[in-house]
């Protein structure tokens, strides 16, 4: 394969997976496993180019993505922890499965929303055949 078709190879590839990495919050995560274990299979034939560094905010970018979810679950096990010892009468237990609930949720939403803009970021990069 000449340098020509590789490179355009590795940006094809690049290109799905930020997609892939996109519509990963539809399906669950699987797209994005699915993507990572590629982005980990392909890392060596990438090294040295401009995909190399795509290829490590992909990675980053789902490692964050789960590290914030785990922190998120806090919050929310408190709150399952706790739901059968309380009645729903009690303001301030109200006030606490409030909170934790809502706090995963917020974490939630935003991390979906970091998801897109990293993958949108990355593909406009790539559009442009930079590094980024």
């Amino acid at each position: 394969m000449n340098v020509d078709q590789q490179y355009q190879s590795n940006k094809t590839l690049t290109f799905v997976l930020y997609v892939m990495y996109i519509a990963a919050i539809f399906s669950a995560g699987i797209l994005a496993l699915i993507a990572l274990i590629i982005n980990y299979a392909k890392r060596s034939s990438v090294r040295g180019t401009i995909f190399e560094t795509h290829f490590a905010w992909q990675i980053r970018t789902v490692w964050w993505y789960v590290l914030w979810n785990i922190l998120a679950c806090i919050p929310l096990f408190a709150y399952l922890a706790t739901v059968d010892s309380f009645t729903y009468t009690d303001d301030m237990a109200i006030a606490l499965a409030s909170l934790g609930l809502t706090t995963w949720g917020a974490v939630v939403v935003v991390s979906f929303i970091w998801i897109i803009y990293r993958g949108i970021k990355g593909l406009i990069v790539l559009n442009e055949n930079r590094a980024i």
